[in-house]
Protein backbone atom coordinates (compact mmCIF):
# COMPACT_ATOMS: atom_id res chain seq x y z
CA UNK A 1 0.00 0.00 0.00
CA UNK A 2 0.98 3.35 -0.67
CA UNK A 3 -0.24 6.88 0.51
CA UNK A 4 -2.32 9.52 -1.49
CA UNK A 5 -6.50 12.91 -4.63
CA UNK A 6 -6.37 13.49 -10.30
CA UNK A 7 -8.82 11.87 -11.86
CA UNK A 8 -8.21 8.73 -11.39
CA UNK A 9 -9.66 5.23 -13.58
CA UNK A 10 -9.24 2.34 -12.22
CA UNK A 11 -10.60 -0.66 -14.58
CA UNK A 12 -10.19 -4.55 -13.39
CA UNK A 13 -8.69 -7.33 -15.35
CA UNK A 14 -9.38 -11.00 -14.77
CA UNK A 15 -7.19 -13.16 -16.05
CA UNK A 16 -3.62 -12.66 -17.29
CA UNK A 17 -2.48 -9.40 -17.97
CA UNK A 18 -0.93 -8.95 -21.79
CA UNK A 19 2.60 -8.52 -22.36
CA UNK A 20 2.73 -4.75 -22.51
CA UNK A 21 0.28 -4.26 -19.45
CA UNK A 22 2.42 -6.61 -17.72
CA UNK A 23 5.44 -4.55 -18.93
CA UNK A 24 4.34 -1.58 -17.76
CA UNK A 25 3.15 -2.84 -14.12
CA UNK A 26 7.00 -3.97 -13.87
CA UNK A 27 8.31 -1.01 -14.65
CA UNK A 28 5.82 0.79 -12.00
CA UNK A 29 6.84 -2.10 -9.94
CA UNK A 30 10.74 -0.54 -10.36
CA UNK A 31 10.35 2.79 -9.86
CA UNK A 32 8.58 2.87 -6.59
CA UNK A 33 11.11 0.02 -5.47
CA UNK A 34 14.11 2.68 -6.46
CA UNK A 35 12.24 5.40 -4.89
CA UNK A 36 11.25 3.59 -1.30
CA UNK A 37 13.98 0.83 -1.01
CA UNK A 38 11.76 -1.63 -0.66
CA UNK A 39 9.70 -3.96 -3.30
CA UNK A 40 5.67 -3.06 -2.93
CA UNK A 41 5.33 -6.50 -4.57
CA UNK A 42 6.19 -9.62 -3.37
CA UNK A 43 7.29 -12.01 -5.54
CA UNK A 44 3.95 -14.36 -6.48
CA UNK A 45 1.90 -11.43 -7.36
CA UNK A 46 4.98 -10.60 -10.12
CA UNK A 47 4.65 -14.04 -10.79
CA UNK A 48 1.04 -14.08 -11.37
CA UNK A 49 0.78 -10.95 -13.73
CA UNK A 50 0.23 -13.25 -16.80
CA UNK A 51 -0.17 -16.42 -15.06
CA UNK A 52 -3.34 -18.28 -17.05
CA UNK A 53 -4.04 -20.05 -13.29
CA UNK A 54 -3.71 -17.55 -11.39
CA UNK A 55 -6.24 -17.23 -9.04
CA UNK A 56 -6.48 -13.26 -9.31
CA UNK A 57 -8.39 -9.89 -10.36
CA UNK A 58 -5.78 -7.33 -11.51
CA UNK A 59 -6.95 -3.53 -10.80
CA UNK A 60 -5.17 -1.26 -12.98
CA UNK A 61 -5.45 2.93 -12.07
CA UNK A 62 -4.48 5.71 -15.06
CA UNK A 63 -4.33 8.90 -14.88
CA UNK A 64 -6.75 11.49 -17.12
CA UNK A 65 -3.91 10.97 -19.68
CA UNK A 66 -4.10 7.22 -20.06
CA UNK A 67 -0.71 6.73 -17.92
CA UNK A 68 -0.58 3.82 -15.70
CA UNK A 69 0.08 5.34 -12.30
CA UNK A 70 -1.12 2.29 -10.21
CA UNK A 71 -1.46 -1.05 -9.96
CA UNK A 72 -3.28 -3.74 -7.18
CA UNK A 73 -3.56 -7.21 -7.65
CA UNK A 74 -6.44 -9.21 -5.61
CA UNK A 75 -5.90 -12.78 -4.27
CA UNK A 76 -9.53 -13.90 -4.59
CA UNK A 77 -8.54 -17.70 -4.61
CA UNK A 78 -11.20 -18.67 -1.35
CA UNK A 79 -14.58 -17.86 -0.58
CA UNK A 80 -13.79 -16.28 2.71
CA UNK A 81 -11.12 -13.69 2.16
CA UNK A 82 -9.08 -11.38 -0.48
CA UNK A 83 -5.67 -10.13 0.03
CA UNK A 84 -4.02 -7.53 -2.01
CA UNK A 85 -0.69 -5.76 -2.94
CA UNK A 86 -0.57 -2.58 -4.06
CA UNK A 87 1.98 0.48 -5.66
CA UNK A 88 1.35 3.78 -6.72
CA UNK A 89 3.98 5.71 -8.70
CA UNK A 90 6.29 7.76 -6.75
CA UNK A 91 5.26 11.01 -9.09
CA UNK A 92 1.67 10.17 -8.53
CA UNK A 93 0.79 9.94 -5.14
CA UNK A 94 -1.15 11.81 -2.22
CA UNK A 95 -3.48 12.21 -5.44
CA UNK A 96 -6.09 9.86 -4.53
CA UNK A 97 -4.68 7.11 -6.65
CA UNK A 98 -4.26 4.45 -3.68
CA UNK A 99 -7.85 5.35 -2.20
CA UNK A 100 -9.29 4.85 -5.57
CA UNK A 101 -7.40 1.02 -5.81
CA UNK A 102 -8.52 0.61 -2.29
CA UNK A 103 -11.95 1.35 -3.20
CA UNK A 104 -12.13 -0.72 -6.04
CA UNK A 105 -10.29 -3.62 -4.14
CA UNK A 106 -13.23 -3.40 -1.21
CA UNK A 107 -15.86 -3.37 -4.01
CA UNK A 108 -14.62 -6.49 -5.43
CA UNK A 109 -13.72 -8.06 -2.29
CA UNK A 110 -18.23 -7.81 -1.38
CA UNK A 111 -18.83 -9.02 -4.36
CA UNK A 112 -18.91 -12.16 -2.66
CA UNK A 113 -20.75 -11.88 0.88
CA UNK A 114 -18.73 -12.39 3.72
CA UNK A 115 -15.72 -11.97 2.11
CA UNK A 116 -13.08 -9.85 3.92
CA UNK A 117 -10.25 -7.61 2.43
CA UNK A 118 -6.70 -7.30 3.75
CA UNK A 119 -3.08 -6.26 2.18
CA UNK A 120 -0.42 -6.36 2.43
CA UNK A 121 2.18 -2.92 3.21
CA UNK A 122 5.52 -4.47 2.78
CA UNK A 123 8.62 -2.54 4.81
CA UNK A 124 6.03 -1.28 6.79
CA UNK A 125 6.41 2.54 5.29
CA UNK A 126 4.66 5.89 7.00
CA UNK A 127 2.85 6.37 4.21
CA UNK A 128 1.30 2.57 3.83
CA UNK A 129 0.21 3.39 7.75
CA UNK A 130 -1.76 6.63 6.79
CA UNK A 131 -3.47 4.94 4.37
CA UNK A 132 -4.27 1.72 5.98
CA UNK A 133 -5.72 4.21 9.14
CA UNK A 134 -7.84 6.75 6.50
CA UNK A 135 -9.57 3.53 5.52
CA UNK A 136 -10.30 1.96 9.06
CA UNK A 137 -7.64 -1.13 8.85
CA UNK A 138 -5.64 -2.30 11.75
CA UNK A 139 -2.81 -4.71 11.33
CA UNK A 140 -4.22 -8.21 11.32
CA UNK A 141 -0.32 -10.27 10.84
CA UNK A 142 3.23 -9.62 10.84
CA UNK A 143 5.58 -11.04 8.12
CA UNK A 144 9.06 -10.69 9.98
CA UNK A 145 12.69 -10.90 7.49
CA UNK A 146 15.43 -11.93 9.91
CA UNK A 147 19.30 -11.98 8.48
CA UNK A 148 22.12 -13.98 9.26
CA UNK A 149 26.12 -13.26 8.72
CA UNK A 150 27.10 -16.41 8.21
CA UNK A 151 30.45 -15.85 8.61
CA UNK A 152 30.24 -14.55 12.27
CA UNK A 153 27.44 -17.38 12.95
CA UNK A 154 28.43 -20.11 10.50
CA UNK A 155 25.53 -22.94 10.21
CA UNK A 156 25.60 -25.67 13.35
CA UNK A 157 26.17 -29.51 12.08
CA UNK A 158 23.43 -30.48 10.53
CA UNK A 159 21.98 -34.02 12.83
CA UNK A 160 19.59 -36.20 10.43
CA UNK A 161 17.15 -38.19 11.98
CA UNK A 162 18.43 -41.80 11.58
CA UNK A 163 17.63 -44.00 8.21
CA UNK A 164 17.17 -39.76 6.29
CA UNK A 165 19.05 -39.18 3.51
CA UNK A 166 19.08 -36.01 1.30
CA UNK A 167 19.35 -35.84 -2.18
CA UNK A 168 18.86 -32.38 -4.57
CA UNK A 169 15.40 -31.94 -6.07
CA UNK A 170 15.23 -33.77 -9.89
CA UNK A 171 13.20 -31.44 -12.29
CA UNK A 172 10.87 -33.00 -13.84
CA UNK A 173 10.48 -36.05 -11.47
CA UNK A 174 9.94 -34.68 -7.81
CA UNK A 175 7.70 -31.97 -8.14
CA UNK A 176 4.21 -33.80 -7.25
CA UNK A 177 5.72 -35.36 -4.59
CA UNK A 178 7.18 -32.11 -3.41
CA UNK A 179 3.72 -30.42 -3.73
CA UNK A 180 1.89 -32.95 -1.45
CA UNK A 181 4.27 -32.80 0.92
CA UNK A 182 4.49 -29.14 0.70
CA UNK A 183 0.43 -28.66 1.16
CA UNK A 184 0.55 -31.01 4.37
CA UNK A 185 2.97 -29.13 6.08
CA UNK A 186 1.76 -25.98 5.43
CA UNK A 187 -1.88 -26.68 5.49
CA UNK A 188 -2.63 -23.72 7.42
CA UNK A 189 -0.63 -21.02 5.72
CA UNK A 190 -3.03 -19.05 4.12
CA UNK A 191 -0.25 -18.70 0.68
CA UNK A 192 2.31 -21.27 1.04
CA UNK A 193 -0.15 -24.02 1.52
CA UNK A 194 -2.04 -23.07 -1.68
CA UNK A 195 1.04 -23.37 -4.09
CA UNK A 196 -0.09 -25.04 -7.25
CA UNK A 197 2.04 -26.61 -9.85
CA UNK A 198 1.83 -23.55 -11.83
CA UNK A 199 3.21 -21.75 -9.55
CA UNK A 200 6.18 -24.40 -9.24
CA UNK A 201 6.82 -24.26 -12.95
CA UNK A 202 6.94 -20.88 -12.64
CA UNK A 203 9.47 -20.57 -9.90
CA UNK A 204 11.76 -23.50 -12.29
CA UNK A 205 11.69 -21.29 -14.50
CA UNK A 206 13.26 -18.42 -12.90
CA UNK A 207 16.72 -17.35 -13.71
CA UNK A 208 17.66 -18.12 -9.71
CA UNK A 209 16.23 -21.37 -9.51
CA UNK A 210 19.23 -24.01 -8.62
CA UNK A 211 18.30 -28.07 -7.83
CA UNK A 212 21.31 -28.03 -6.06
CA UNK A 213 20.15 -26.52 -3.17
CA UNK A 214 16.82 -27.31 -3.37
CA UNK A 215 17.35 -30.31 -1.01
CA UNK A 216 15.36 -32.84 -0.13
CA UNK A 217 14.99 -35.22 3.36
CA UNK A 218 13.80 -38.91 2.32
CA UNK A 219 13.72 -42.45 4.44
CA UNK A 220 12.75 -45.42 2.57
CA UNK A 221 11.61 -43.82 -0.61
CA UNK A 222 9.64 -41.52 1.07
CA UNK A 223 9.66 -37.59 1.05
CA UNK A 224 9.60 -36.32 4.84
CA UNK A 225 10.69 -32.88 3.85
CA UNK A 226 13.20 -30.16 1.79
CA UNK A 227 15.10 -27.34 2.21
CA UNK A 228 14.85 -24.99 -0.73
CA UNK A 229 17.13 -21.84 -0.89
CA UNK A 230 17.56 -19.15 -3.09
CA UNK A 231 20.52 -16.59 -4.21
CA UNK A 232 19.43 -12.96 -4.97
CA UNK A 233 21.68 -11.66 -7.54
CA UNK A 234 24.10 -8.80 -6.83
CA UNK A 235 21.96 -5.72 -4.94
CA UNK A 236 18.72 -7.65 -5.96
CA UNK A 237 18.15 -9.09 -1.87
CA UNK A 238 16.54 -6.20 0.67
CA UNK A 239 19.38 -4.47 2.68
CA UNK A 240 22.08 -5.63 0.32
CA UNK A 241 25.27 -4.08 -1.28
CA UNK A 242 25.53 -3.61 -4.80
CA UNK A 243 28.19 -5.91 -5.12
CA UNK A 244 26.75 -8.54 -2.91
CA UNK A 245 24.71 -11.71 -3.57
CA UNK A 246 22.42 -12.61 -0.38
CA UNK A 247 20.98 -16.32 -0.24
CA UNK A 248 17.92 -16.82 1.40
CA UNK A 249 16.21 -19.66 3.18
CA UNK A 250 13.26 -19.80 0.66
CA UNK A 251 10.93 -22.47 1.98
CA UNK A 252 11.63 -25.41 4.76
CA UNK A 253 8.76 -28.07 4.92
CA UNK A 254 7.93 -31.26 7.16
CA UNK A 255 5.65 -33.20 6.59
CA UNK A 256 3.45 -33.96 9.80
CA UNK A 257 3.98 -37.36 10.38
CA UNK A 258 7.87 -36.34 10.62
CA UNK A 259 7.48 -33.80 12.86
CA UNK A 260 9.33 -33.62 16.21
CA UNK A 261 11.98 -35.68 14.89
CA UNK A 262 14.40 -32.44 14.54
CA UNK A 263 14.23 -32.49 10.65
CA UNK A 264 13.47 -28.87 10.17
CA UNK A 265 16.41 -27.87 12.27
CA UNK A 266 18.90 -29.85 10.29
CA UNK A 267 17.32 -28.85 6.94
CA UNK A 268 17.75 -25.26 7.73
CA UNK A 269 21.48 -25.78 8.36
CA UNK A 270 21.88 -28.07 5.56
CA UNK A 271 20.85 -24.92 3.59
CA UNK A 272 22.71 -22.52 5.27
CA UNK A 273 25.48 -24.53 4.60
CA UNK A 274 24.77 -24.93 1.28
CA UNK A 275 24.66 -21.13 1.08
CA UNK A 276 27.78 -20.59 2.73
CA UNK A 277 29.67 -23.20 0.39
CA UNK A 278 28.12 -20.65 -2.61
CA UNK A 279 30.62 -18.10 -1.07
CA UNK A 280 27.29 -16.47 0.66
CA UNK A 281 28.33 -14.19 3.65
CA UNK A 282 24.53 -13.02 4.25
CA UNK A 283 21.52 -15.32 4.38
CA UNK A 284 17.74 -13.91 5.01
CA UNK A 285 14.38 -15.54 5.20
CA UNK A 286 10.63 -14.30 6.03
CA UNK A 287 8.98 -15.80 9.21
CA UNK A 288 4.94 -14.98 10.88
CA UNK A 289 5.77 -12.52 13.82
CA UNK A 290 3.12 -14.93 15.88
CA UNK A 291 5.69 -18.01 15.48
CA UNK A 292 7.35 -17.50 18.45
CA UNK A 293 9.25 -20.56 18.61
CA UNK A 294 10.49 -20.55 15.34
CA UNK A 295 11.32 -16.89 15.60
CA UNK A 296 13.47 -17.82 18.57
CA UNK A 297 15.10 -20.16 17.25
CA UNK A 298 16.03 -18.52 14.25
CA UNK A 299 17.53 -15.73 17.01
CA UNK A 300 19.59 -18.80 18.44
CA UNK A 301 20.95 -19.84 15.20
CA UNK A 302 22.50 -15.73 15.24
CA UNK A 303 19.09 -14.33 12.69
CA UNK A 304 18.54 -10.98 13.80
CA UNK A 305 15.01 -9.18 12.99
CA UNK A 306 15.94 -7.15 9.69
CA UNK A 307 12.51 -5.66 8.81
CA UNK A 308 8.46 -6.27 8.97
CA UNK A 309 6.08 -6.65 6.64
CA UNK A 310 2.69 -5.92 7.82
CA UNK A 311 -1.16 -6.57 6.51
CA UNK A 312 -3.54 -4.33 7.19
CA UNK A 313 -7.31 -5.67 7.46
CA UNK A 314 -10.89 -5.09 9.62
CA UNK A 315 -10.18 -5.80 13.33
CA UNK A 316 -11.17 -9.61 13.74
CA UNK A 317 -14.56 -9.89 15.51
CA UNK A 318 -13.87 -8.94 19.39
CA UNK A 319 -10.15 -8.81 19.03
CA UNK A 320 -8.02 -6.04 19.28
CA UNK A 321 -5.92 -4.56 16.49
CA UNK A 322 -1.82 -6.41 16.74
CA UNK A 323 -0.89 -3.18 17.71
Amino acid sequence: MTSDTDATLVTAVAGPLDPATADAVGRLHHDATRADGVAPLSEQPLLWLTEPEAPVVHLLAHAADGTLVGYAQLDVGTSTRVSGEVVVHPDHRRRGVASALLVAAQAETATVPGRRLSVWAHGDVPAARATADAAGLVVVRELLRMAVDLEAHPPAPAALPAGVTVRPFVPGQDEEAWRRVNARAFAHHPEQGRMTSADLRAREDEPWFDPAGFLLAERDGQLLGSVWTKVHPRGAAPDAGADEEVGEIYVVGVDPDAQGLGLGRALTALGLAHLRERGLRTAILYTGAENTVAVHTYERAGFRRAAVDVMYGPAPDGAPPAR
